[in-house]
């Protein structure tokens, strides 16, 4: 485990993750959104992991990051297992809904950036009925393909202009972190990679119940719901998280008893 400056980082298979509170989560983000300061914080599940060992500019983005949370249910363990210390999960969806929350009483102004207009459109009517004084200072739908200069361009001056202080940007995993960590230091406010968390709020994916992601499954309960889609990730990353984790233990074992 090593200290970063006011952060309690722990290397987790090479990839930071913070060993930290909702309460630390909370009142770090909100202090650098006031302030108007280009942060990137990311949440970090087992598919997030896996890529950052395999992917390069992946791992770069969560190692600039100035928050990685641990999203994921064996994220949390692992941390739990490692640290010694009662870390609980900071999942992107309850982070985004949670800061929602706080912004609205703070009048702080977001921005969503990411997924299609459609549901955009029913995420910004849910945060709406929600918190009727919450300030969204726009919302973009990007294109799917490579954007162009001149695009990406217009994309950052419409995001500083807006005066947002936070943008949600729910890409997936990894192309959310790789563009946030390529437009750190040129968008003015605390961007914030958040996954399937529009989906979630907007109630185009169901997600699954409390007690389902408080037992550390709701991957099997994603699983369920979009088997074609998802089994080969989950087979895929899952085995390789666990073997990384059979392979860490084991080493520390050893060094233990040399």
């Amino acid at each position: 485990m090593k200290w970063r400056m006011d952060r309690k980082v722990y290397q987790l298979h090479g990839v930071p993750v913070d060993v930290l509170s909702w309460t630390d989560a909370l009142g770090r983000i909100g202090t650098w959104a006031a302030a108007g300061e280009s942060r990137s914080v990311f949440a970090c599940n087992v598919h997030s992991i896996v890529t950052a060992t395999q992917d390069e500019v992946h791992h770069e983005a969560l190692s600039r990051a100035d928050m990685v949370t641990p999203d994921g249910a064996p994220v949390a363990w692992s941390l739990r297992a490692f640290t010694h210390m009662p870390q609980m999960r900071i999942d992107g969806p309850t982070l985004m809904w949670r800061l929602c929350e706080q912004a609205a009483s703070a009048g702080t102004p977001i921005f969503l950036f990411g997924s299609t207009d459609e549901t955009l459109a029913k995420l910004v009517a849910r945060l709406r009925r929600e918190w009727p004084n919450l300030r969204i200072a726009g919302t973009m739908s990007p294109p799917f393909r490579a954007m162009t200069v001149q695009e990406d361009e217009e994309i950052i001056r419409q995001i500083n202009a807006s005066g947002a202080k936070m943008l949600f940007v729910g890409m997936g995993c990894p192309k959310q972190e790789k563009w946030i960590d390529a437009h750190r230091g040129k968008i003015g406010c605390v961007m914030l990679g958040v996954g399937a968390a529009f989906d979630y709020h907007a109630g185009t994916i169901k997600r699954a119940p409390d007690w389902v992601r408080q037992a550390g499954m709701e991957w099997l309960f994603r699983l369920a719901a979009e088997p074609r889609r998802l089994w080969r990730r989950y087979f895929y990353t899952n085995s390789i998280f666990i073997w990384l984790s059979i392979r860490s233990v084991l080493s520390r074992w050893v060094l233990r008893r040399s």
